[in-house]
């Protein structure tokens, strides 16, 4: 028996489990061959964060700050996680950003001009951008029109959809205290600690139960070592930024107290739970894995693949028209403007900074959330520092080629080694 593996029996069958040690060589045997996941975004947000605090240690690393990064980047995490689902097909959606706008607008119209409670708005919005996702899909898919054509002119298109919407250039106001709430009001403190508590637990029971019955079925599973550093690495993440949190961040509590987790990240974090299952454990995302990786292999395989590529983009303009609930809710308005200006190059750069590849094939959802991060903390650091907009296009232009970058050498790498 080898040193760095461990056997047990089951069924009268031997089967080899790694121990730590491999399973750490084996992790840096896959980076070097060209498999680096998110290991660039996570270093990459770790520098940020240690170049801002030492620059701006009483601004940037404040509480009050803290819980401003995710209602400033929630919005393009939504959007992100969707356009995940369109690149790991080798695709791309232009209009993701204008199709937030427009559904945000759709939910603003019938809420403030048509009297609808949010809990119908909310799901006519939704439904917009389903429709415009298979829409989308459908001309890519059925009628063979390059992605990046179809969703060029649905940027174009949904520009004039939006000011027709809003008559113009007006302005519309949100006033449903429900909406409003979204990605402006935080959980009680008690909440947010029962939230922490409840996400820490759930995890490691997910874990142990997924190691338990990888074993009773005889399958290689992960060490338990490698599960507890898991555990224990999530539980300080939470119960720290947790902590953080439901410090009071108010400039004056007497006025108005500011404390608590922001309603926004639970939101942010069942998407992020929910689509992770939907592309780890389900026979759909093994389809969209399949189809991104080969698409000819996959039609071969009998994987209806132009139902696969149509419903990426559903899912797309889905989150897009979540993105835009949230960005609206954080405006508490709407204009002609939503959706526009940096919003899908923000939400594009996130997921690719994050990890996922533009060839198709590869990609998390937790590389959208990730790479959200560091494009908030880019935009919220270099503003505390007072860099002018142009600095901070350049710089962001500057970290996305990076990343860029990275994903085409670890492919080129990938080849080489066979570890494709």
């Amino acid at each position: 028996m080898s040193t760095s593996t461990t056997t047990t029996e089951v069924g009268g069958v031997r089967v080899v489990q790694p121990t730590v040690g491999s399973h750490v060589t084996s992790y840096w045997q896959r980076v070097r061959g060209g498999d680096i996941g998110s290991l660039a975004a996570v270093l990459g947000l770790v520098v940020l964060v240690v170049i801002f605090g030492f620059a701006r240690p009483d601004t940037f690393l404040s509480a009050l700050n803290f819980g401003n990064l995710f209602s400033q980047g929630a919005a393009v995490v939504f959007i992100s996680m969707g356009l995940v689902f369109v690149l790991l097909l080798g695709e791309i959606d232009l209009s993701a950003g204008y199709t937030s706008g427009v559904c945000g607008a759709v939910m603003a119209v019938l809420l403030t001009n048509h009297g609808w409670s949010w809990y119908t708005a909310i799901p006519a919005a939704l439904i917009t951008g389903v429709i415009i996702g298979s829409v989308l899909g459908f001309l890519v898919a059925k009628v063979g029109i390059p992605s990046f054509v179809v969703t060029l002119a649905a940027f174009l298109a949904f520009q004039g959809v939006l000011l027709l919407l809003l008559g113009g250039g007006t302005n519309i106001s949100i006033h449903d205290s429900f909406v409003l709430a979204l990605a402006n009001k935080n959980m009680s403190v008690a909440m947010s600690w029962i939230l922490a508590v409840v996400s820490v637990g759930g995890y490691a029971a997910a874990q142990l139960i997924k190691v338990r019955g990888r074993a009773s079925r005889g399958l290689v599973h992960d060490p338990i070592g490698i599960v507890f550093a898991r555990v224990v690495g999530l539980g300080v993440l939470v119960f720290v930024g947790t902590y953080f949190l439901t410090l009071e961040r108010a400039i004056n509590p007497a006025i108005n107290s500011l404390k608590g987790v922001p309603i926004v990240v639970p939101i942010m974090a069942v998407a992020a739970i929910f689509w992770t299952f939907v592309l780890g454990r389900t026979t759909y995302g093994r389809h969209v894995y399949a189809v991104g990786g080969n698409t000819e292999a996959a039609r071969r395989a009998g994987i209806p693949v132009d139902r696969i590529r149509i419903s990426v983009f559903m899912i797309g303009s889905f989150m897009a028209a979540v993105g835009g609930i949230i960005a609206a809710s954080r405006a508490s308005s709407v204009d002609p403007k939503s959706g526009g200006s940096d919003v899908l190059l923000y939400s594009v750069a996130a997921a690719v900074i994050g990890g996922t590849s533009l060839f198709g094939g590869k990609g998390r959802i937790i590389d959208a959330v990730l790479g959200g991060a560091v494009i908030a903390v880019i935009g919220n650091g270099m503003g505390l520092m007072d860099f002018s907009p142009g600095t901070k296009f350049i710089f962001t232009g500057l970290v996305l080629l990076a990343a860029a970058g990275v994903d085409a050498l670890s492919r080129r790498r990938a080849a080489a080694t066979g570890n494709r």
